[in-house]
């Protein structure tokens, strides 16, 4: 499964990171700075979940500067299923719900509005922010409606097992454990009506089992993850194909608000004991895999210069690190702190995943041999997604990330202030608990400049200093796949599939053997449905509810880019204070 990078907890902003998915160029010199200069000093950590629920930051993000306004037309047509008008208040109570729901994923932007108003009339909307604000198209990409809760400040209760609105072409008529059924929305005033009367999609275990239901034409369409031979595994007369390349990107993470990756030196020893490229040739190759991905938490392309975690292997700067720390290896092998504890790693992928279970298996005994004492704890993509990993219950962690088209998504998925915490009322995506002042100020620095080449040039900088404190260790970016009955489904079954937003064109697909729906088998399923809390952490939950239903400003595009879409009357108008 994917995380949401909203990345891969990773909201209704829904243009974060989500839970997995143009070339870099550079040069050969090491990123990673493991000299003793550099080297954090031994420290007390916490290492118990008890004691990370106590953890807290000191961090206080730029003050912000200037300011700008947003006016937004909404079409006068456009409604809610009901029929009900979508107004300026639909837009506050996005704005509020994001803002002040405890655990909301996706704060970022939207702590930088100060007012959302009613304009002219309460189809004009009004936003005013402190700063200039680069990404803002991402911003209200998935309205709530405000009717539908009873505390705009607070919908962490809601939602849990229905999105009971829609102002899109479909709507949910009914969502289960075992099905989601969609219906058209007859109130929907777009051009791109629904074409399908009835649109399935339900759950399928693993690849294998959507694969032999697709042949066997129990479901229409799939959008399994890739692996090497799975063109040829579902190859038959009447299956079509696409693969693209997008936003996906596979790594390693290490969680460090507490347990034994709070400690810099053992981080970076353990990251410098992985030998990606021995990893890469194992799991990778075998699935088709061309090139070690070495820009970081990003695909290749104008924000990394492609060797920020190049070379980063090395077994004996990892010893001299430890033992000049105070570290000592045990008769068992394993490395000791100076306390004598040998620290347990916990590493947490989702059951089912054959690749992530092969690596699992193949690394964790070179990890023992090299001293370091890991296990696998693992548990299903629900509980992985939208429990374990928002709850920063887990030491290391394996994971597919689907990314929108801007780096704002960083902000939200690494910056100081967004790791959860009791504080902050457990708001933020930032489930790594990676906390580096220097990197922070510069993500919220990237995110008020509106010149192109210097807001990369700061993207590149936190993309180095990521490497520089061994926070991750990214592994390869990942094709998108999607498989269709060319006997079942017609019309633009292709057109989105590299969307960040993947199948959001579902509308338009056309019901071509006359059984009255078209039904899609996918390759996870949420447990709850919530666009705002962690529940949204999951790719497959905003890709199969949330996307469908809930109307936005500006979405991303095929090709990754944003564009207005038809809930407003034409493009926002901004004026930057002076």
């Amino acid at each position: 499964m994917r995380k949401n990078n909203k990345l891969v907890r990773r909201a209704v902003a829904l243009l974060t990171v989500s839970l997995i998915a143009a070339a870099c160029s550079g040069s050969d010199e090491a990123a990673v700075d493991t000299t003793p200069a550099e080297v954090v000093a031994p420290a007390s950590y916490p290492t118990s979940l008890d004691d990370c629920a106590a953890v807290s930051y000191d961090y206080v993000k730029p003050a912000s500067v200037g300011g700008m306004t947003i006016t937004y037309d909404i079409n006068p047509a456009a409604v809610w299923d009901d029929g009900s008008q979508i107004t300026a208040a639909d837009f506050k109570a996005t704005w509020e719900a994001s803002l002040n729901t405890p655990a909301s994923i996706s704060t970022s932007g939207y702590d930088q509005v100060t007012a959302v108003e009613a304009g002219a009339t309460d189809k004009q909307v009004v936003v005013t922010m402190k700063a200039v604000y680069a990404p803002w198209r991402g911003l209200f990409s998935g309205l709530i409606k405000a009717a539908s809760v009873k505390n705009t400040m607070d919908v962490s209760g809601d939602f849990a097992e229905n999105i009971p609105f829609s102002g899109r072409p479909y709507k949910i008529k009914t969502w289960s454990p075992d099905q989601i059924i969609f219906v058209p929305n007859d109130n929907y005033w777009g051009t791109d009506k629904a074409v399908t009367k009835k649109f399935v999609m339900v759950p399928k275990a693993d690849s294998d089992t959507e694969i032999a239901a697709i042949k066997a034409g129990e479901v229409d369409f799939i959008y399994p993850q890739f692996f090497a031979g799975i063109e040829a595994a579902a190859k038959q007369d009447n299956i079509d194909v696409k693969l693209e390349y997008g936003g996906d990107y596979e790594g390693f993470y290490f969680q460090q608000k507490c347990g034994p990756f709070a400690d810099p030196n053992f981080r970076a020893a353990f990251s410098m004991s992985i030998d990606r490229e021995a990893l890469f040739e194992q799991i990778y190759v075998p699935l088709g895999g061309k090139e070690l991905l070495q820009c970081g938490p990003m695909v290749p392309g104008q924000y990394c210069n492609g060797d920020e975690f190049a070379n980063g292997y090395d077994v004996a700067a990892a010893d001299a690190l430890l033992t000049e720390n105070g570290w000592t290896k045990g008769a068992d092998g394993y490395w000791a702190d100076p306390s004598g504890k040998v620290p347990d790693i916990r590493w947490i992928i989702n059951t089912g995943n054959t690749r992530r279970e092969s690596t699992q298996a193949y690394l964790i005994p070179l990890l023992n041999a090299a001293g370091f004492k890991v296990r696998a704890d693992n548990c299903d993509a629900a509980c992985y997604f939208q429990e374990r990993l928002p709850a920063m219950d887990y030491d290391m962690a394996m994971y597919i990330s689907t990314a929108p088209p801007d780096p704002s998504y960083l902000t939200s998925s690494f910056a100081c202030d967004l790791i959860p915490t009791e504080a902050n009322k457990n708001i933020g995506q930032n489930s790594g608990g990676w906390c580096n002042t220097e990197a922070s100020d510069l993500l919220y620095a990237a995110d008020i400049d509106a010149d192109a080449v210097t807001r990369a040039d700061k993207v590149k900088q936190v993309l180095a200093l990521m490497a520089k404190d061994h926070m991750m260790l990214p592994l390869m970016q990942f094709p998108k796949s999607g498989f269709w009955r060319t006997d079942r489904v017609g019309g633009p079954v292709d057109g989105q599939l590299n969307n960040y937003a993947a199948f959001n064109n579902i509308h338009l697909w056309t019901d071509l053997d006359g059984d009255g729906q078209i039904v899609f088998g996918a390759e996870q399923w949420p447990e709850c449905l919530n666009p705002i809390t962690e529940c949204a952490n999951s790719s497959w939950m905003v890709w199969t509810t949330a996307f469908q239903v809930l109307p936005g400003a500006y979405a991303t595009t095929n090709d990754g880019q944003y564009a207005v879409t038809n809930l407003l009357a034409g493009e926002a108008t901004v004026e930057v204070n002076s």
